[in-house]
């Protein structure tokens, strides 16, 4: 999908080109955003549990596992209440809100936030996957409060090293 958004296409071909390209589209929930703001969503009719999405202004939210179908609202009622970076709004919304919702039908297992923003590589990867102890959502919220006052220096220094700050780790005075 980022590809196809990527060359131009709007959100709804991003997403019927992953769901032509994809040998199990039935079990996959895909969402987009172009450009434009517009939004599309597939939901596969065998994703797993309660599964269901919605969508706001320049936003789309879904899941499946959940603990009730109102979730997806939830979570798009708080990303647009919130303002701030968009890695605040997204911890507040899509983390935050949906375990307020209750948003997951079970244990929670996984949790993690990938913001692409003016580079073709990510500005932000944290995930949480089968946290021993502990709630990984959380895990995920506190990952973004410790690399969020970071972040600009990282894409500095991937874009030019000389101008990237030093941290005063080992090797690097």
């Amino acid at each position: 999908m980022l590809d196809e958004l990527a060359k131009g296409a709007n959100a709804a071909d991003a997403v019927a080109v992953a769901r032509q390209s994809d040998g199990f589209p039935d079990y996959r929930q895909l969402l987009a955003i172009d450009a434009a703001g517009n939004t599309a969503i597939h939901s596969g009719p065998k994703a797993l549990g309660i599964w269901t999405s919605a969508t706001g202004r320049q936003c789309v939210a879904a899941g499946n596992l959940l603990a009730n179908d109102g979730v997806p609202q939830a979570m798009i009622d708080v990303f647009e209440a919130t303002t701030g970076p968009l890695g605040d709004r997204l911890v507040a919304a899509a983390l935050k809100a949906a375990v307020d919702a209750p948003g997951e039908a079970g244990p929670v297992r996984s949790a993690g936030l990938l913001i692409v923003d003016n580079q073709a590589w990510p500005y932000a990867e944290l995930g949480i996957d089968w946290l021993h102890d502990g709630c990984p959502i959380a895990a995920v919220v506190h990952a973004w409060g410790v690399y969020k006052p970071q972040a600009a220096d990282y894409v500095t220094r991937a874009l030019n090293s000389f101008a990237a700050p030093s941290y005063g780790v080992p090797g690097d005075e």
